[in-house]
C-alpha cells in the first residue's frame, strides 16, 4: 500500500500538530469562549512564570539548493468527487463535466468508475482552495441535477506537502502532482485515504525513518520501472472521516497498481501502524484538461 514517505526522499521524525483550547478559569456562566475570541492580555514572557508562545511556521521546506534553503508558502490542493449518473448516457455526462471545467479554466481529470457502470469521478486542483467553491461548484450547478448523484464516501480533499528532502520544491509541490494526473501514458488510477495510528507518532525519529525507508524503497522500485507513480496529499482536518493522507496511484496498466498495494501490505508501516484506509476509487481517464 502506498503511504506518505513512499517517494524518493523520506523525512526524519515528523512533527505532529494538535489544536487545544484552554478556557479561562472564570468564564461568564452560560457563555462559551472560542479560540477566535479576544482574551485579557497576558503578562510579558518571563513574568509570573508564563512562557512565550511558540512561533508557528506553515511554510514548506526542501533540501538546500546551490547552498540556499528552499522555503515556499505555496502548495497544491486537489479534490476528488465521485457520482453515479442518473439520466442519460454516462459518457455524455462525463463530457459535459469536462466541458464545464474547461470553460472555467480549471485543471481537471474526468474518470470512468470501474466499479460502477454509471459512475464518474472528477479530480480538480488549484493553489487556492477557493477554486472548489468559486469555479468547480458553480460549473457543476449548470449540469442537470438529475444527471448526477454524489457518492460522498468517495470524496477526497488534500494538499501537497514537503518532507525537507525535495531537490526542486516548486516542482514537487505545484507542478509534479498535476503532471502526474494528466500524463496521457498513465490512464489508470487508484485513489484512497488512510490514517496512521497514534502509536507511529510516539516512535523515536530514527525508528520512524527506518519504517518509512522500507516503504519508500518499494515505491521507488515501481516508479523506476514505470509501473506505478504516486500523488501524495495530506488531509489533516480536511477529511470527513478524520483520515490524514490521500494517496493517488496512476500508471499505464491497472494490475501494477493493485500489485503495489499488495506489496505494501507486508511492510511494518502497513501491518502495524495503519489504523484505517479506504474506500478505494478505481478509475480510467475519460477526459483531461490542464486548465489555465
Amino acid at each position: 500500500m502506498m503511504t506518505p514517505g513512499d517517494a524518493t526522499r523520506v523525512p526524519h521524525a515528523r512533527r505532529a500538530a494538535g489544536c487545544g483550547l484552554v478556557l479561562p478559569r472564570k468564564a461568564i456562566a452560560g457563555t462559551p469562549r472560542f479560540m477566535s475570541e479576544s482574551t485579557p492580555a497576558r503578562p510579558a514572557a518571563g513574568q509570573h512564570g508564563e512562557q512565550e508562545l511558540p512561533r508557528i511556521d506553515v511554510s514548506e521546506r526542501g533540501a538546500p539548493r546551490d547552498g540556499q534553503p528552499q522555503v515556499m508558502d505555496r502548495r497544491l490542493f486537489m479534490q476528488l468527487l465521485v457520482w453515479t449518473s442518473g439520466a442519460g448516457d454516462p459518457a455524455w455526462v462525463a463530457a459535459q463535466i469536462n466541458a464545464a471545467m474547461q470553460a472555467k479554466g480549471v485543471g481537471a481529470v474526468v474518470y470512468e468508475d470501474v466499479n460502477d457502470p454509471r459512475g464518474i469521478g472528477l479530480l480538480t486542483w488549484g493553489e487556492d482552495p477557493a477554486v472548489f467553491v468559486e469555479a468547480v461548484r458553480p460549473a457543476l450547478q449548470r449540469i442537470e441535477p438529475a444527471a448526477l448523484t454524489l457518492r460522498p464516501e468517495l470524496t477526497m480533499l488534500g494538499r501537497t506537502y514537503s518532507t525537507g528532502y525535495e531537490q526542486d520544491l516548486e516542482q514537487w509541490l505545484i507542478r509534479r502532482p498535476a503532471e502526474t494526473a494528466l500524463n496521457p501514458e498513465w490512464p489508470w488510477a487508484v485513489w484512497y485515504p488512510l490514517r496512521r495510528s497514534g502509536a507511529f507518532s510516539r516512535l523515536e525519529g530514527r525508528e520512524q525513518g527506518g519504517i518509512l525507508r522500507e516503504h519508500a524503497t518499494i515505491g521507488r522500485a515501481y516508479g523506476g520501472q514505470n509501473l506505478a507513480h504516486d500523488i501524495r496529499l495530506a488531509c489533516h482536518g480536511l477529511d470527513a472521516r478524520d483520515n490524514e493522507f490521500v494517496i493517488g496511484l496512476v500508471g499505464h496498466d491497472l494490475h501494477p497498481l493493485s500489485h503495489l498495494v499488495q506489496a505494501m501490505r507486508k511492510t511494518r508501516q502497513t501491518s502495524e501502524f495503519i489504523s484505517q484506509m479506504g474506500p478505494f476509487f478505481v478509475g480510467r481517464v475519460a477526459h483531461r484538461s490542464p486548465g489555465r
